[in-house]
């Protein structure tokens, strides 16, 4: 199972892909699991993202973290301990983010870290699974591909 291809049209359906997803992944032996989150602005990055915090059973609201950075939600039950969530758009220099403890995040294989706009930080980005999202049909639908090699 290395690429998943979805189209989606509402919630439910990304709602979908992330369980898929969640059972797809499991921690690695030494390092955070990594996931590029790619697309233009409106994309369905977040929405992604909330759907995979809904499945893996997180009550509170997710947002974009786009002026804290980085939010970190605790997991109960779960294959990870900690969903992290990182929004690097906002970032000029990749040592902004490394200042906040990036090493760390990405060095606990307990940690599942979804980071939206990866191409901003590329130089300091680990190898990671990626997840393309683009608008379809005039913006109705979305293309999802998981590229989880």
């Amino acid at each position: 199972l290395l690429s998943m291809k979805y189209e989606t049209h509402s919630l439910e359906e990304f709602q979908n892909i992330a369980k898929e997803f969640v059972v797809a992944v499991s921690p690695k032996e030494e390092v955070a699991t990594v996931v590029g989150l790619y697309g233009n602005l409106g994309a369905g990055k977040t929405t992604f993202t909330k759907a995979l915090a809904n499945v893996l059973g997180i009550e509170e609201t997710v947002t974009s973290p786009t002026f804290v950075l980085e939010k970190f939600y605790e997991l109960k039950n779960q294959k990870f301990d900690l969903l992290v969530h990182i929004d690097a758009y906002r970032i000029e220099k990749p040592q902004e983010l490394v200042s906040l403890g990036f090493e760390k995040v990405i060095s606990d294989p307990k940690n599942l870290v979804l980071i939206e706009w990866p191409e901003k930080i590329e130089e300091i980005m680990p190898s990671h699974i990626k997840v393309m999202i683009e608008s379809i049909e005039q913006g109705e639908g979305r293309s999802v591909v998981i590229d989880l090699t």
